[in-house]
């Protein structure tokens, strides 16, 4: 089985895991005029294939105790099961979540569901596996809470709307309009559930005979795929923002949009693999972190390749270059708090 040997290779794993999550969005504009849900049930196919394909290979040579298939037959009943609940709390997290974009727009459920995700998952996780400084941790998550808010704030002066699907959470386009009370809930919501699986992946990791990295990987995304099957099928009949969809345009979609979903789905599976593999050396408190520096990864596609910031207002690009800046820095102090 293969896991990172020094801190240097954790890092560099984790900030792959950014990368992957901040890009998978990308194969959704693939698609047109195709609902997120339906999109959203390829994508959920698609990291539990990868995760699975990781396992049996990374995750498997050389063959040893702690091998995937050894190591998932020897792990405590207990361990499975925070692994399938993690995924599942992250799946009804990420689906709040782009209901709340829907709802609220970018610029308020960005910094609201991520900022709190960041905090409950750091501290909560932390509790559990205090590994790395704690004060530095503490400010490497202050200033990725705050590049969290730059980017929002950045989005909100844009000259035109924003299609969420250009940051690391897709969905429809999306227009400004007012903030109900109903959007701020359901952002809270999403956020503490998102911090929440965090945790559950740690006691996975630590507790008793503990799940490898790979395991966790394979059970968390099969968690995440079978919520769908509750909670995602719910969203299709009663969403929280737009009409019901149904699954007859799931069947009745063009192959590409199937392929862009496996693919998207894949992606993000293999940074969450690599966030979980890096897990094992830095602690979770530090790789969910970095990890959570997904928006950067986003901004980035959308500035160079989507050119979504084309006649920006200044202020935009202050906003902008204010989250660059923050994010650069929280990545070095959250690296020195391994030290």
């Amino acid at each position: 089985m293969f896991t990172p040997r020094t801190f240097e290779i954790a890092l560099l794993m984790t900030v792959m895991s950014t990368i992957c999550w901040g890009s998978f969005a990308n194969t959704y504009k693939l698609t047109k005029n195709y609902r997120f849900e339906l999109y959203y049930w390829d994508y959920a196919f698609g990291i539990v294939l990868i995760s699975i394909i990781l396992a049996l290979t990374m995750g498997s040579f050389p063959s040893t105790a702690d091998s995937f298939i050894n190591n998932a037959k020897a792990a405590d009943s207990g361990n499975l099961i925070c692994a399938l609940v993690g995924g599942f709390i992250f799946n009804i997290a990420n689906l709040l979540l782009i209901a709340g974009i829907e709802m609220a727009g970018l610029a308020v459920a960005f910094p609201i569901s991520i900022g709190i995700a960041l905090v409950v998952g750091v501290v909560l996780s932390y509790a559990i596996q205090p590994k790395g400084n704690a004060t530095l941790l503490a400010v490497g998550v202050a200033l990725a809470v705050v590049a969290v808010v730059m980017d929002g704030m950045a989005h909100s002066n844009l000259p035109k709307p924003v299609k969420e699907s250009d940051l690391a959470h897709p969905g429809v386009p999306i227009e400004k309009s007012s903030v109900s009370r109903k959007s701020i809930v359901v952002c809270v919501v999403s956020g503490v559930l998102m911090g929440s699986f965090a945790p559950f992946v740690t006691r996975a990791l630590t507790t008793g005979h503990a799940l490898s990295p790979y395991s966790i990987a394979v059970f968390f995304t099969v968690g995440a795929l079978v919520c769908c099957f509750f909670v995602l099928v719910y969203f299709m009949k009663k969403p929280l923002i737009g009409e019901p969809v149904n699954f007859s345009r799931y069947l009745a979609a063009p192959p590409l949009y199937h392929i862009s979903g496996l693919i998207g789905g894949g992606i993000w599976g293999l940074g969450t693999v690599f966030n979980f593999v890096a897990a094992s050396l830095t602690g979770v408190a530090i790789s969910y972190a970095i990890g959570q520096a997904s928006p950067m990864i986003a901004a980035v596609w959308g500035v160079f390749v989507w050119h979504e910031f084309r006649g920006a207002s200044s202020k935009a690009k202050i906003y902008l270059s204010l989250m660059f800046f923050c994010y650069l820095l929280a990545l070095i102090v959250i690296a020195k708090a391994y030290r």
